[in-house]
């Protein structure tokens, strides 16, 4: 293409447009300036297009004939309630046309606590499955071959009872640890950053994935030691740039301590595995993917591997949760299809589709199925599978790609600096990195300048009735105590003190190795709280609250005529009361997922509340202990896991003992047929997803000058 003929488009376009072309660029939130008309030109001198799919930095493809010789794996993440509730649903989608298993374990369990522990009242069997010993696991996969199905198995603070009740469970079953395949998550480092699902400080928590990591490589040649996780920085709303400089660092991070350990490089690089979000920006994700098999490429080759397979990254996507609108749900279906789009022409390993009604509760049945047929009619209907790398050699996408790939890279040079990424989340920096750039987002959202059909633009007059999936959460609990009680009292107890001790004495000795010494816990019927108290005994638990950002809000919302009106409302209740109004921002039970607290506290504070964000996995008591502590005019839950109709009328309940009047206000992913007896329960006030901050902030003024108001 000559110069001539791109100087005649730009007359062209500047003629159509009255005004010149340029001024159609638009910057993304990665900072990169997307232009309307790429050329030839803008692929001068890339490094990375003369590559070939199956071949190193594997840009185009980890495999030579990619989905042409094979689809992707359907592996639907599902887990709920009961084993025996979670298997049958299992066995029917695989029936269906899913060909992998990925669990989903409730927040109890994530958290390493028995079932039957008070601090879990309102968290078991509700956003996962409740899995409390072998016993369990045995259910949730009775019928199930695992000597053929892969698994995939969400789990991290917990990851060493977990991961050893599945080897037992499998060797049960007649399957030795070896023939095992699938996937374990075991990325402790995002957790520090963004979901929270931590136990244990950051030193043990690195040697129990490095155990895992060793003991794998030795033991289960088909098994995934790791899963390196970009997915929920994204949802806590990283940056694609900052999802894939954090994402790749950490990995790095955990090659490093598995080095140490003594393990040659090319006797694990093999089974790492990552795992990516894919939001809305779909060309921009099709070359995340891309982007990040050229860098891990390049990562590893520092490291000396003689195996080109040692190079290549591996990938599980999962459309994005937060895309998913609670307004006119439906649009979600179209939300993820275009996300699995996105994903399968970057080329990813497996796929998770979300279901449309996740913004409200966990999925239905009808929702899962929508979820997982969007896979199938995307393998079998639309050709995509016809050819390899099908955006190879795209202007815009090969420009897109390299980057993504620079930025990233600058982000991970900055990381080195500072020591590598343990030392960085050490210090926080990639947390307020990460809570900067959601506060950023949500005020786009809420002054309109990032559109999402149905919540900020083209709303619906009146909603569409959705049937949403509820469970019994005291049912479940009920169910697992009496299993927890049965498991007890027919067990070993010398064998049992035996196994714990051998635990507890390679956890604080140091020497030995964590995941085979817990297969032997598991082995003799120790429950995961058991084994998780032994190792917090030894290792100590970890607890963080991090600073809240601040001016971040104000200044990307501007500081005009709304936000001026709070501030002055927020100066009129401070005369009033004789001090600047008091919040409290609380996380009840054992839900990791802070981001939305984070964002409205950060926000409140920017426009003039005096906010104190709570620390996390608190109980209803300790929170209203808390509040009146601090002498708080309202209380505010964040609910993200289906706790809040156990834990937030405890809350208003303790309140009324300890410090009687403050009033309670709730937001989150809380389903509106439960607004009735939240209300009835003495909520002030909730706040369903999309509500903008702006209106949360009059609702809880209203709420001070004594006019309740719910949305």
């Amino acid at each position: 293409m000559t110069k001539k003929a791109v100087a005649d488009w730009r007359a062209l376009a500047e003629k159509e447009l009255k005004r010149p072309p340029e001024t159609l660029s638009v910057t993304t939130p990665e900072g990169i300036a997307v232009k309307p008309l790429y050329t030839a030109e803008d692929l001068a001198d890339l490094p990375h297009l003369d590559g070939l799919p199956g071949f190193a930095p594997f840009t185009r493809g980890v495999r030579a004939t990619m989905y042409a010789g094979r689809p992707w794996t359907v592996r639907q993440y599902a887990g709920f309630s009961t084993a025996e509730a979670s298997n049958a649903f299992y066995r029917r989608n695989l029936a269906a046309g899913q060909k992998g298993l990925s669990v989903a374990f409730d927040l109890a369990t994530h958290r390493g606590y028995d079932s039957d522990h008070p601090r879990v009242e309102g968290d078991v069997g509700k956003a996962g499955v409740a899995i409390d010993s072998v016993e369990d696991m045995k259910i949730l996969f009775d019928g199930i071959p695992l000597g053929e199905m892969s698994v995939s198995m969400t789990m991290n603070g917990a990851v060493l009872p977990v991961l050893a009740a599945f080897i037992v469970a499998g060797e049960e079953q007649g399957v030795a640890r070896s023939d095992l395949s699938g996937t374990i998550q075991n990325d402790i480092l995002k957790e520090f950053m963004v979901r929270n699902t931590y136990i244990y400080p950051p030193e043990p928590s690195m040697r129990i994935v490095a155990d895992i990591i060793d003991f794998t490589a030795r033991e289960m040649p088909r098994f995934n030691s790791i899963s390196i996780s970009g997915y929920h920085m994204q949802e806590a709303g990283a940056t694609l740039v900052q999802e894939l400089a954090f994402t790749l660092a950490d990995g790095r991070d955990y090659v490093r301590a598995a080095l140490k350990r003594g393990l040659d490089i090319d006797e694990f690089a093999g089974r790492l595995s990552f795992f990516f979000a894919i939001g809305m920006d779909l060309f921009m994700e099709a070359a995340k993917l891309r982007a990040a098999r050229l860098l891990w490429s390049k990562i590893m080759q520092e490291f000396q591997p003689k195996k080109p397979q040692s190079l290549m990254l591996r990938t599980h996507c999962q459309t994005s949760g937060v895309s998913l609108a609670e307004q006119d749900p439906m649009n979600n279906v179209v939300r993820t299809a275009y996300e699995a789009l996105a994903a399968v022409l970057g080329g990813t390993q497996s796929l998770h589709t979300n279901a449309f009604d996740e913004a409200m509760a966990l999925p239905s049945e009808l929702s899962a199925r929508i979820a997982r047929n969007t896979q199938l009619i995307l393998a079998h209907e639309t050709g995509v599978t016809r050819v390899v790398d099908p955006l190879a050699g795209s202007y815009y996408v090969e420009s897109l790609t390299h980057e993504l790939a620079e930025a990233a890279w600058a982000l991970i040079e900055e990381i080195e600096a500072k020591g590598g990424m343990t030392k960085a989340v050490a210090e926080g920096f990639p947390k307020r990195m990460i809570e900067e750039a959601a506060t950023r987002r949500q005020a786009a959202l809420d002054k309109g300048e990032t559109v999402v059909v149905g919540v900020n633009r083209y709303r619906l007059e009146e909603e569409p009735p959705v049937e949403i999936l509820t469970i019994d959460n005291s049912a479940v609990r009920a169910a697992q105590i009496r299993r927890l009680e049965e498991t007890r009292a027919r067990r070993d107890p010398a064998r049992l003190d035996v196994a714990l001790g051998l635990l507890g004495k390679v956890a604080e000795s140091g020497e030995g190795n964590l995941l085979a010494a817990a297969v032997e816990a598991a082995r003799a019927r120790a429950t995961v709280g058991e084994m998780s108290d032994v190792l917090g005994r030894a290792f100590g638990t970890h607890s963080a609250r991090p600073p809240l950002v601040v001016d971040v809000f104000t200044e990307a919302y501007g500081d005009g005529p709304d936000v001026q009106r709070v501030k002055e409302r927020v100066g009129e209740a401070t005369v009033r009361l004789g001090h600047v109004p008091r919040l409290l921002v609380a996380k009840l039970g054992q839900d990791g997922h802070d981001r939305g607290a984070r964002v409205v506290a950060s926000a409140f504070g920017d426009l003039g509340f005096a906010v104190t964000a709570g620390p996390l996995f608190q109980t209803p008591d300790e929170a209203a202990a808390l509040a009146g502590e601090l002498g708080v005019d309202v209380v505010g839950v964040s609910s993200l896991a289906a706790g809040h109709l156990t834990l937030v009328p405890q809350l208003v309940q303790a309140l009324e003992r300890q410090s009687p009047g403050i009033p309670v206000v709730c937001g989150g992913v809380i389903p509106r047929k439960d607004y009735t007896a939240l209300e009835e329960g003495g909520v002030s006030a909730i706040f369903g997803p999309g509500t903008p901050v702006i209106e949360a902030a009059h609702a809880v003024l209203d709420i001070l000058e004594g006019r309740r108001r719910n949305r």
